[in-house]
């Protein structure tokens, strides 16, 4: 089944304000329910792996389902998608995220329009979100290449993982960073440290590309001999 440009981005944006929504608003349901960091996260994360995985099942098949500028970028590394579609479904996304953390707000009647006061920066994030996203580009790629059906359980284990082994509690994405920059709420970024985090980010997508195109390439054509 073939869906036309307006309904992929209509897929884009509203799976990145679902995914949005729900990182922030389950960052504000766990800090108004616990005083305990370490609680408060696991409260943020589980509700981001298990949107995840409904919304690359139910809207992968109309858009592709990247709700992530970098995963965008990837394909377009790929040659998967054209650069003038890629810069379409980048605009939804970020369009979608700051939706997304809008909508939040309004279900726990906050002032719908925020930027957030969270210092998150320096080297060792930067880093974190480099790994972050190689590692789930990495995980896409690998996914469609041998279990497709597999790839939303994937990526939703994966984020879930990332969000405890990385400094940055793995954004791995540059339309979510910029959407939790519209929230001073427990899960926000200062738009100060955009720049960094998004850098890193795309740094991370164009190393997982590079690095598991290789790994992934099937030799087997090439080694044919030919039939004479």
């Amino acid at each position: 089944m073939i869906f036309d440009l307006p309904r992929r981005l209509t897929a884009e944006a509203l799976g990145t304000a679902m995914l949005v929504c729900t990182v922030v608003g389950s960052g504000i349901m766990a800090d108004m329910l616990s005083d305990d960091v370490a609680v408060s996260l696991l409260g943020n994360t589980i509700p981001t792996g298990a949107i995840l995985v409904v919304l690359i099942t139910l809207l992968g098949p109309i858009s592709g389902a990247h709700f992530n500028p970098a995963v965008t970028f990837a394909f377009l590394l790929r040659r998967e998608i054209s650069a003038s579609e890629s810069v379409a479904y980048i605009a939804a996304q970020v369009l979608g995220g700051v939706a997304g953390a809008i909508a939040a707000h309004g279900m726990f009647a906050l002032d719908l329009v925020q930027l957030s006061t969270t210092p998150r920066t320096g080297s060792a994030q930067w880093f974190a979100e480099i790994v972050a996203t190689f590692g789930l580009v990495g995980t896409i790629l690998a996914g469609i290449r041998f279990r497709a059906e597999a790839v939303p359980w994937l990526v939703g284990l994966y984020i879930t993982a990332a969000y405890w082994f990385t400094a940055s509690t793995s954004f791995a994405n540059p339309a979510v960073a910029i959407g939790r920059a519209f929230t001073d709420t427990f899960s926000g970024i200062r738009p100060l440290d955009l720049p960094g985090f998004i850098c890193a980010e795309l740094v991370g997508a164009a190393l997982g590309v590079a690095l598991f195109g290789w790994l992934l390439k099937d030799l087997s054509q090439s080694r044919r001999q030919p039939v004479e």
